[in-house]
């Protein structure tokens, strides 16, 4: 009887997940289907995943192969060097960190969070920090993650009737995801230091400052040929990021919008794009006071960005458009979103890959936590930083 208790627990735990899924799935979307109507129901799935494949999927892999041309650009020809050297004596106060994790944030600004994975696996790199350091770079990095296509993204935005540029909204949002960077990183060293201590992580090189970092990018062939490698081989990397965000900006955009934009003209459900059930702003309107006072938001429905930006920051732009052709968005929404997307970066879906990769699963509940007060964080920030940038202006 003893052999067969675990196999049996295991078939009714995976019996009563099936079971909860079951319910959970059918409540939800026989909830929508009643209200917008089972053949409504599933064109508007289909309408909203086209239309955001079309225009916003193309439109952010655009962006991702011009920054990634750039950013490679910026590596070839030593600007990242030159950025790391003016950076590194920040590292120390603002994070704890050595100045060579500069390097680290301007990578991932430059592409994405699993930049900052290739650095901390490089025994060259991981020697200047203590183990408690280098587990914090998780967090770290992500704050920083695609931060050059989010900002590209609100400051080129244009809101209906205003000539007004959104580019400064969008660099008070840097500054928000800056603050939420170092909240979030100071955290997650406090828990993880008490966990796994400070001792180097690579103890052959313990001691070194990070001066004297010899982590390098290697050069090969004229002046004109490295250029030319350098835009094919960025914008390359470019179309990478853009086809690795279609799944999150198609199924969990679909899902949030549904669940956040209501019906068509005249109240009428007709099939179309971006209609739904209002139920996340109706959640929320109960303590969206709250939220108001925090960060500025005025409207309910603005909610689904930071809550989507914990899954996926490619998914939670595509949300921007739809919002400001509802007339939802300003100045002060600009900055907050691109500081809690940026700082945020879909950090619950790369977190938990990120850290098993460093070999510190069991610290992954803490980068989560010390994560989401960031993000917070750095919104707060930055709504009070663009009052006051309106009330100086």
């Amino acid at each position: 009887m003893t052999k067969f208790k675990k196999p049996l627990q295991f078939v009714t735990r995976r019996s009563i997940e099936a079971i909860v899924f079951l319910i959970i799935f059918f409540a939800l979307f026989g909830y929508i289907g009643n209200t917008m109507g089972v053949s409504n129901m599933l064109n508007t799935i289909m309408q909203t995943a086209w239309d955001l494949l079309m225009n916003t999927v193309f439109y952010l892999m655009g962006i991702t192969v011009l920054s990634g041309a750039l950013g490679k650009l910026l590596i070839e020809f030593g600007v990242i060097r030159i950025l790391e050297k003016i950076l590194s004596p920040l590292m120390k106060p603002l994070y704890n960190l050595p100045g060579v994790s500069a390097l680290a944030g301007v990578l991932t600004f430059l592409s994405d969070n699993p930049a900052i994975i290739s650095l901390a696996n490089d025994k060259n790199f991981a020697g200047y920090f203590r183990k408690y350091q280098l587990v914090s770079l998780t967090n770290f990095g992500t704050a920083f993650g695609m931060g050059l296509i989010v900002i590209t993204f609100m400051g080129t935005m244009s809101i209906a009737g205003s000539t007004t540029s959104l580019m400064f909204p969008a660099l008070i949002g840097l500054g928000g995801a800056i603050v939420g960077s170092i909240v979030s990183t100071r955290l997650m060293q406090r828990a993880s230091r008490k966990i796994i201590g400070d001792d180097w992580a690579v103890p052959s090189i313990e001691g070194e400052t990070g001066d004297n970092n010899q982590v390098s990018f290697k050069s090969e062939g004229g002046t004109f040929l490295r250029f030319l490698n350098a835009i094919l081989d960025g914008g390359k990397s470019g179309v990478d990021l853009g086809l690795a965000i279609i799944p999150g900006v198609l199924v969990i955009s679909t899902a949030v919008m549904m669940l956040t934009f209501g019906p068509g003209e005249d109240a009428i459900y007709s099939g179309l794009a971006y209609e739904g059930v209002p139920l996340i702003p109706e959640l929320f309107s109960h303590i969206w006071f709250l939220f108001e006072w925090l960060f500025g938001l005025e409207d309910p429905r603005l909610i689904a960005f930071p809550i989507t930006s914990l899954g996926a920051v490619g998914a939670a732009l595509s949300l921007v458009k739809q919002f400001n052709a509802e007339g939802l968005i300003d100045g002060n929404a600009i900055a907050v979103f691109t500081a809690m997307g940026m700082c945020w970066s879909g950090f619950l879906s790369t977190h938990t890959a990120m850290l098993d990769t460093l070999g510190y699963r069991q610290l992954t509940s803490s980068a989560i936590l010390s994560h989401t007060i960031g993000g917070i964080c750095g919104g707060v920030f930055a709504h009070f930083a663009y009052l006051l940038y309106q009330t100086l202006s």
